[in-house]
């Protein structure tokens, strides 16, 4: 009647030994560790980067306690542990001086962070702590202001070019067409040609109002964005500046970033386990974008660069090989006409190549400035870190349309990979601002996992207290199964890698409470049944038979609730709901499969059982 099949058994043996193991790096903690990181897409970080790292620290006599090298996709990095914080700014130093001869240029981002100390026989079974949130593990925390008039500037620029292409293809003679401020400013030569104008672009560009004018000597049409528009292009901006800094974070090596927008114009940035705020500054930083000019190769160009001089209206770049090129100042197109980037082969040399897609705008441009400029050459240039560098100046053999573009050259496949990986994490659409900065150390974490450990402890052993002297024996099994639910849900959170957080804590310790009902909805049925005259055996069975569906309605109801505050929530409401859905459902197969487990094998095989222990049971009196 009691008895549960050996495969249920081993089932529940099955989920406490993955339990133990998936929890056990839990315990291990962290230790400082210094992380070396490609700081420019040609620099490669491989496993001679490694060699060369501990080949400085055993020079310096500096001893670590591991050192990694991880490839993750086309990024690769190197983390040294250490034990002590001491030790630890000791070896950046040592690291980031040879690294980095040159401060004002550097090759390599070298930052402080925090790795797991978990033995290396549980690394090779894939059992990971839980990542921790800023609040428990320290890191740095950055509230960004979105500049929302460069969002506006830029989209003007941008709608300016755009005109001019619209009045050409119009055939519709105009003077000029420049930006000022917040307005565009389009000027004729006569009223028809202004009144064919406005009539054109109103047409073709409906998110924009007109308003024709005089300045004395032309005639002038002003165009503005509309109001809806205007809020547009704010938002995106704002979506595309989060979408930019997640890629640069998480394709840059950086775990389980918190990138939020806060408000109408700002932006929350936490990167738990991240110490160094200069280095935390440099990765948000760090973006590659990509802009098309054509080379000044005249006689006169080539004569001013000779003699060290640069003509007005160019600009002198440098390429991959130290050459000195003169290119125009006019961009023909940036990274904001780039779909994607992606490495591969030049079909014909076999060369590594970053293959790009244009946008249709782009690829419109692209392929008249091709078709006009045919035996020019045209400087690919990417731009990293505010430096610009040409990475290949080809010459137009022929009119290049359908927005596919190939950049091949003095590169790598690796080289090839980096860039690729740079231009699709993209340009800023608005210019940013760090307006607050804060830096929570790793004791104030530690203090903060402490407390949360010993409330959550203090209530479970509270919890325990009352169901073994309430309950007796059946205290005890609802107190293991209770034990088994932490251990489960700890070990799920892990396999998972959720990011730990207070809120994360609080659901833990609600999860406890919670979890107890199941244990008491069972025990009082037994009780119940036992007091209608069941024999022992009987009551146990139809105990946790008839409470499976009051449990679980219950639970259902806090369910949908927790996975409400999934949807709907972010940031910590988010991770208190992520606890909480997990411990409901570890808490329902730890009552009715774990502690029945336990309650069989304990009574399941007394063919004549008498008793059993599980308090006093209450009887109603007999008038």
């Amino acid at each position: 009647m009691n008895r549960y099949p050996l495969w249920k058994y081993l089932t529940v043996l099955a989920a406490l030994v993955i339990g133990l193991l998936y929890t056990l790096p839990n315990f291990f903690g962290e230790s400082p560790a210094v992380q070396v990181a490609a700081a420019k897409s040609t620099v490669k970080i491989d496993n001679q980067t490694l060699e060369r790292v501990q080949s400085l620290l055993g020079e310096a006599n500096l001893q670590s306690t591991g050192a990694f090298f991880e490839q993750n996709g086309p990024i690769g990095t190197v983390r040294v542990r250490f034990e002590s914080t001491d030790v630890q700014l000791q070896a950046k130093d040592v690291i980031e001086r040879h690294l980095n001869p040159d401060p004002a240029n550097p090759d390599y981002t070298v930052a402080l962070n925090l790795l797991p100390a978990s033995p290396n026989w549980l690394t090779a079974i894939r059992a990971y702590p839980m990542y921790l949130g800023l609040d428990l593990r320290g890191g740095v925390h950055f509230l960004m202001q979105v500049d929302m008039q460069g969002a506006l500037t830029g989209r003007y620029d941008s709608m300016a070019a755009d005109i001019r292409n619209t009045l050409r293809q119009a055939k519709i003679k105009v003077a000029n067409v420049e930006r000022s401020n917040l307005s565009i400013v389009a000027s004729f030569d006569d009223a028809e040609s202004r009144d064919n104008a406005q009539s054109e672009l109103r047409r073709a560009m409906p998110d924009m109002t007109f308003t024709g004018g005089s300045d004395g000597t032309r005639q002038t049409l002003t165009g503005r964005l509309s109001e809806t528009a205007i809020t547009q292009v704010q938002n995106n901006a704002l979506r595309q500046n989060i979408t930019t800094l997640h890629n640069r974070i998480n394709e840059l090596g950086v775990a389980e970033p918190v990138i939020q927008q806060q408000g109408a114009d700002r932006i929350v940035v936490q990167l738990p386990g991240v110490q160094d705020v200069a280095k935390a500054k440099e990765i948000l930083g760090r973006t590659a974008t990509l802009e098309i000019r054509m080379v000044d190769d005249s006689p006169a160009a080539m004569a001013a660069l000779a003699s060290n001089t640069v003509p007005f209206g160019l600009e002198r770049y440098s390429d991959r090989d130290g050459r000195s090129l003169l290119l125009r100042r006019q961009v023909i197109l940036t990274g904001e006409n780039l779909q994607d980037a992606q490495p591969g082969r030049d079909q014909q040399s076999q060369q590594p190549s970053v293959n790009l897609t244009l946008d249709a705008k782009g690829a419109r441009i692209f392929r008249d400035v091709t078709r006009d400029n045919i035996n020019r050459r045209m400087a690919i240039v990417l731009i990293e870190n505010g430096r610009g560098e040409v990475v290949t100046a080809p010459v137009i053999r022929s009119e290049i349309p359908g927005g596919q573009v190939q950049i091949s050259g003095s590169m790598t496949a690796q080289e090839a990979a980096d860039t690729a990986l740079l231009l699709r994490a993209g340009a800023l659409a608005a210019p940013m601002s760090i307006i607050e900065e804060r830096t929570i150390g790793p004791s104030l974490g530690a203090d903060n996992i402490k407390m949360g450990f010993n409330s959550t402890l203090y209530g479970f052993i509270a919890i325990a207290i009352f169901l073994i002297l309430y309950y007796r024996l059946f205290g005890v099994f609802s107190t293991l199964g209770l034990a088994f639910n932490v251990l489960l849900l700890l070990a799920v959170l892990s396999m998972l890698q959720a990011t730990l957080t207070l809120p994360g804590i609080a659901a833990i310790a609600l999860t406890l409470g919670m979890a107890i009902d199941a244990n008491v909805l069972i025990n009082e049925r037994i009780r119940e049944e036992l007091r209608g005259g069941a024999s022992p055996q009987q009551a146990i069975n139809t105990g946790f038979e008839r409470a499976w569906g009051t449990i679980l309605d219950s639970n259902l109801t806090s369910l949908i609730v927790g996975i409400a505050l999934l949807a709907f929530g972010t940031g910590p409401v988010r991770g208190f709901a992520v606890v909480h859905c997990i411990g409901i459902l570890t808490s329902m197969f730890s009552a009715v499969v774990g502690v029945r487990a336990i309650t069989n094998l304990w009574y399941g095989r007394r063919r004549k059982l008498q008793s059993i222990s599980i308090g006093q049971i209450w009887k109603p009196k007999q008038d």
